[in-house]
């Protein structure tokens, strides 16, 4: 994935504007990050993510767009597939 791909796929948010909402406020707890446009607060697929974006940012350090190891087409395919599924909504 690039830094403009989309992470959160419900709110439209990309990894760059992630990255630097981390950097530029300096959240104290992951569920923080959904102060970035709301990412998180739709499907929740997009959680786990912003929990790695938000412990980089306490490392001082960016997450990667090769750390996320899919393609947009597979990111959002995974996306869907976890929609479906039915299972409970990621928390953080």
């Amino acid at each position: 994935m690039e830094l403009d791909d989309d992470i959160c796929y419900c709110y439209h948010v990309p990894l760059r504007k992630l990255q630097n909402y981390a950097k530029r406020t300096q959240p104290q707890r992951p569920s923080q990050m959904t102060g970035c446009l709301g990412a998180g607060t739709g499907c929740g697929w997009c959680i786990p993510i912003l929990m790695k974006i938000f412990d980089e940012c306490r490392e001082g350090q960016d997450l990667s767009a090769d750390a996320i190891d899919m393609t947009p087409e597979q990111y959002a395919a995974a996306r869907g597939d976890y929609r479906s599924s039915g299972k409970p909504k990621n928390e953080f």
